[in-house]
Order: structure tokens, then sequence, then C-alpha cells
């Protein structure tokens, strides 16, 4: 079979089924494993690399306002893979090529290639994500191990987190500028993690907030994790939040409990490694009981000092 993936989740959903050989094509964004990269693009971003994070922002809100897509099909290199399998997702406009031009794209093509639409919003959801792929690939047999795998990890750091003492107060946030809270499958994360999410609702989507309103749910822990970008680009926001009124004054700055990781590598790709998320979360609130995934990179940002390695 000849899969194109028009997701970073669902290129490491497909190698973690152990059909990597089949894979033909990849987004301009998929960089996991890392053999993925050499693979033909067939998309490309229509935001500047460039751009800062305010004005990503403007340009998202823009083209969502006019339904215009903010990411575009490469048809001349989908025409030339001719695939027979294309996974691509209906669950945000922001981060996929839209599901209408994908469809448009397939019944172009000669063969008429299966496609398959993923859009989990729970973590369970993602297992059926799983699931999903594998039954439209025969790899029903690797998806059963696979998911298995999965679950013991995530049931040991549910049996860890059950025997806290306290659920601290925890703002996962996924944008700075303006601040955003997390949504889908990441409140749900926090709560098996043993924190207590103070401004995402699980299932939902995530919503602008304001920086009075992260104030006033005075979290105990914040970790910071941007839609898209990787550690080092979050850092270059981070010291506007020096300036933020109020900011020092909240419990995790305090005591200094504000944390950076990858976002564009975990907690907003819904593949296998959000269970590695799951156990980031679980390591902050509780560091002595739940180990850091290996190669998970996660900072602590000291308010009085520069970020030091975590």
């Amino acid at each position: 079979m000849r899969i194109v993936s028009l997701l970073p989740s669902a290129t490491e959903i497909i190698c973690s089924l152990g059909l990597q050989d089949q894979l033909i094509g990849v987004t301009h964004e998929c960089d996991y494993p890392p053999s993925v990269r050499h693979l033909p693009k067939v998309t490309k971003t229509l935001i500047p690399e460039t751009a800062a994070s305010n004005e990503i922002d403007r340009l998202v809100r823009e083209r969502l306002s006019k339904q215009t897509a903010l990411y575009s099909l490469d048809i001349d290199a989908l025409e030339e893979l001719q695939p027979d399998l294309i996974v691509t997702q209906t669950l945000c406009d922001v981060c996929a090529v839209s599901a209408d031009e994908v469809t448009s794209a397939a019944c172009r093509l000669s063969g008429s290639p299966q496609v398959i639409n993923l859009e989990p919003e729970r973590l369970s959801e993602i297992f059926d994500a799983i699931r999903l792929v594998a039954e439209s690939t025969g790899a029903q047999r690797n998806a059963g191990q696979l998911i298995e795998g999965l679950m013991n990890r995530v049931n040991a750091v549910v049996e860890r987190s059950g025997k806290l003492r306290y659920n601290p107060r925890v703002a996962l946030l996924e944008w700075l500028d303006p601040p955003f809270s997390c949504g889908h499958w990441n409140p749900e994360l926090v709560r098996l993690a043993g924190g207590t999410e103070v401004l995402g609702k699980e299932g939902t989507r995530s919503r602008t907030l304001t920086w009075n309103e992260v104030v006033r749910a005075r979290p105990e822990v914040v970790l910071i994790s941007c839609c898209g970008f990787n550690v080092d680009r979050t850092l270059e926001d981070v010291p506007a939040l020096q300036s933020v009124e109020g900011w020092k004054e909240i419990p995790a700055v305090k005591s200094g409990r504000v944390y950076v990781t990858d976002g564009s590598q975990y907690f907003s790709r819904p593949g296998p490694r959000l269970v590695d998320s799951l156990e980031i979360l679980a390591h902050i609130i509780d560091p002595e009981s739940s180990p850091l995934p290996e190669g998970a990179p996660l900072l602590l940002v000291n308010p009085q000092r520069e970020s030091i390695p975590h």
C-alpha cells in the first residue's frame, strides 16, 4: 500500500504500526521519527516562518474568518506519488490542510485513493485513531500490541497519581501572545497525571484568555506548551511574561514551578507520544515517583534567574 500522511501525528501512528516502508509522502511538518524527514513533502504553510506570535495569531484569525486554509496541498506532488491511502483530519482548521481540499484532490487522482479522517478529542479516541489506521492498512495485530503498551503506561501514571495527597492547580498554556488555555485531550492529561486544570476543559477546544484570567486562576504549576513551537522558539516569548500585571504574584511563579516544553512534538500532536506528554505532566507534578520520559525536553523557568534545564 502507498500511504500519504497529511498530519505529523498520523505519520507517527503509521510508523509506530510498522508501516514506514509504505509511507511515500508527508507534510512539511512531519519530523518524527527522524527517518521520515527525507520523504517527499505534499504540503506547505501560508504563514511566514519568521512571524511573531501575535502576528501568527492575527493571520490565523484572519484566514479562519474568511474560511481560507492555512496550509496548501501540493496537488502535483500528490499526483506524482499516486497514493492508495491518504490520512488526514477534520478536527482542527489551523493545523492541517482542509478536509474539503483533500477530498477534492483525492477525487481527481487516478485510482481514487481511500481517505480516512482522524479527529480525536480525548485520549481514548487517539487509541481509536490508531485502530482506524490499522484497519485501513491490515495492521490490526500491530495495533493491539501498540495500544496495549501505551495503555500500560497510562495506567501506571494513573496508579501513581492516585496516591498523591494533593492535586495541584495547573495551567497548561498552548499559546502566550495572546494566552490560550489547553483543549481537547490536554485537560484530561492534567487530571490523569494528578493535577487540576484551572483554565481548560476536557474534550473542548482551547480558547483565548486574558492574562487577568490566568492570574485570577492562581495556578500552582504552569506548563507552557505552545502549539507548533519547539522549546527554543517558545523561550523567545517567555521574557515578556515578566511585564504581565500580576504574573509575579501567581503561586507557580513565586514557587518557581513554571515549565516550558516542546508543544510541537508533544502536547499538540495526538499520536503515540501523547502518552509521553502525560508522563511529562506526571513528572512535573510529582518528580520523585514519575520519571521524565527519555528524550523529552523540559525546562524549569525560574522567575528570579535564567531558564535552567530540569
